[in-house]
């Protein structure tokens, strides 16, 4: 198991390499919690994840004669891009195998480092296993994600780097997949402050770390559905998992719909991107689930690689979740001037037409109706209610989806 001594000589290793990420308060998060909250913001880090610092402590520490057979890794793209930007920063060859499910702005940017990538399967645990393969295959160096002393090691300079800032943390919220962050995240501050409370929070469909724990041996899910593609891990490690037992005070799960809020949250009141696995600290913090009132504590935001192509996906269902965007269905009457009655009363509360849907083929229509299918923006759930009861004080035959 690693010791406090292992993370501090990785510090000395990688610090140049890397970016000391900054702490940032969020005044709303206080207010909402009646407490201190700071964000550990990795998702600036280089690569836009906190993997590259367990990636190049690993690479900084390969033999000569391992750094001439180049190395190879499986990931969902945070630690593909660590393994590569290292390799490259020491001049090897890098193959990464990545799931084919993997974001395409993860994978472009593991090629542009300069790695070979593989894509195999659906979930990582696919993707290890043919990255097994081609090791054997082809004699190279096997870099693992998470179950490794050197990139747990890299991985808790993060934990070194709070507490230099912050010492008097009362507890530090991390996201969890395989465990490498949590494991070396709680062997740095455990060491030095014993009290620091350290909590791991991962998805309820990919809890593998929370089952393991429960049953005090390694689980393996049948397997891993989750918005927060970087920590969908079936199985952890086996040294992750000795040292969570020993040092994590908790393991929490959260929804898909606790991240995507958690997503929403971050963009729109601390104008910070992250991605699934980097928001699932804060929706650990903000499911209640730990009292943390009156307390200094610090979410890890591990990353913000966050694919494009879902941005809007993650919004709008946030937004649906808080009450601003509905959508329902008006039984009108097919007569002259029925749908600007529906559409002044929508003017009249303020309310934005985001979809209007105007049908006759519907089964459950009379001769004489016909169904308006409407989305409307709103600015919160008391206002949408607002608006429509008085579509239906108004008459209207209303019916929320």
């Amino acid at each position: 198991m690693i010791k406090l001594k292992d993370i501090q000589n990785a510090y000395d290793k990688i610090q140049k390499s890397i970016k000391k990420t900054p702490l940032m308060e969020c005044p709303t998060l206080d207010e909402i919690t009646n407490s201190t909250v700071l964000l550990k913001l990795e998702n600036l880090q280089r690569t836009g994840s906190f993997k590259v610092r367990g990636a190049m402590n690993k690479i900084m520490n390969l033999t000569e004669e391992e750094k001439s057979h180049g190395v190879i890794a499986s990931s969902a793209g945070n630690h593909a891009q660590g393994v590569a930007l290292g390799a490259k920063s020491i001049g090897i060859n890098a193959t990464i195998v990545m799931p084919e499910t993997a974001p395409l702005s993860k994978v472009i940017a593991t090629k542009n480092f300069g790695a070979r990538v593989i894509q195999h399967g659906q979930y990582y645990d696919e993707a290890y296993n043919k990255a097994l393969e081609i090791q054997e295959k082809e004699n190279l160096v096997f870099l693992h994600p998470f179950n490794d002393d050197y990139v747990i090691a890299g991985q808790g300079t993060i934990g070194l780097e709070i507490l230099n800032e912050v010492s008097d943390i009362d507890a530090i919220f991390v996201p969890v997949g395989g465990g490498g962050l949590l494991s070396g995240i709680a062997v740095a501050v455990k060491s030095i402050n014993p009290n620091i409370k350290v909590y791991g929070v991962e998805a309820n469909g990919a809890a593998s770390m929370k089952e393991s724990v429960s049953n005090k041996k390694i689980i393996q899910l049948k397997s891993c559905h989750t918005i927060a593609d970087g920590i969908a891990v079936a199985k952890v490690g086996d040294k992750t998992f000795e040292i969570v037992q020993k040092y994590v005070d908790k393991i929490i799960s959260v929804s898909e719909e606790e991240i995507t809020s958690a997503i929403l949250f971050l963009l729109e009141k601390s104008k910070v991107v992250a991605e699934g696995a980097g928001a699932t600290s804060l929706a650990g913090l903000l499911s209640n689930q730990v009292d943390i009132k009156g307390k200094k504590v610090c979410c890890v935001i591990s990353g913000g690689n966050i694919d494009i192509n879902n941005v809007e996906k993650i919004i709008n269902k946030a937004q649906i979740l808080k009450g601003r965007r509905i959508e329902f269905t008006v039984k009108l009457s097919d007569s002259i001037g029925q749908v600007n009655n529906v559409t002044e009363i929508l003017k009249e509360y303020k309310a934005n037409i985001l979809y209007l849907n105007q049908t006759r083929y519907d089964i459950d229509l009379d001769v004489n109706e016909q169904l308006l299918n409407i989305v409307i923006e709103c600015r919160d759930e008391e206002h949408g209610i607002a608006i429509l009861t008085a579509l239906k004080d108004s008459g209207f035959k209303i019916n929320r989806k």
